[in-house]
């Protein structure tokens, strides 16, 4: 995994005046924590930070004030109807250490026929890695699974390094069966009789 460069600079103005005035100079305020030290508030630059967060739990070198740290998200909100980054969460890592993240599951392949549905139970697997060695996601093969089957947590194949920390007998994805049209034209119709 790739470090992503950001330079931060110490925020001294809190508040929600003191937010919006960052937002509105491109930037994003956040709260830099971990390791036993004081938080450190900061702001970075939105488009980059942006930018990095597509990659999920990307790892992050912050140059604060001449500073150099390492950091991977921990939580990030966003407007909920235009989606610009309002605040970030940042933990402190080390080379090295261990830390528990939650990557997404992505399946691949195609279902056996009969027009069944793929259930996502879980879209993500928190698993224990080194901090610069996090996976940004796990291919599922689902090729050929019939309806009834189902992959669980320990069926998911995990880089070196890598200790699963969700359940291991947790579904992660089922197949389920199509449903026949017929039977709910027939409840329509006894819903219309109901009415009458």
């Amino acid at each position: 995994m790739s470090e992503v460069k950001l330079a931060a600079s110490v925020r001294t103005e809190f508040g929600k005046g003191a937010a919006r005035a960052i937002r509105r100079d491109a930037k994003v305020p956040a709260v830099v924590y971990g390791h036993g030290s004081d938080p450190i508030h900061v702001t970075l630059p939105a488009h980059d930070l942006g930018l990095a967060l597509r990659t999920p739990n990307v790892l992050l070198s912050l140059d604060i004030d001449g500073t150099n740290e390492l950091a991977i998200p921990k939580a990030v909100q966003r407007d909920a109807i235009k989606g610009f980054l309002i605040h970030v969460d940042l933990l402190l890592v080390k080379r090295g250490e261990k830390v528990t993240v939650e990557v997404p599951v992505q399946a691949e392949g195609e279902l056996a026929a009969g027009g069944n549905l793929l259930e996502h139970v879980l879209s993500t697997l928190s698993v224990e890695a080194e901090a610069t060695h996090l996976p940004e996601a796990f291919s599922v093969s689902v090729e050929g699974l019939e309806a009834g089957a189902s992959v669980l947590a320990k069926d998911v194949a995990l880089p070196n390094g890598v200790t699963l920390v969700t359940d291991a007998d947790a579904v992660v994805l089922q197949v389920l069966a199509a449903q026949a049209e017929e039977p709910a034209a027939e409840a329509e119709g006894e819903a219309e009789g109901a009415e009458a």
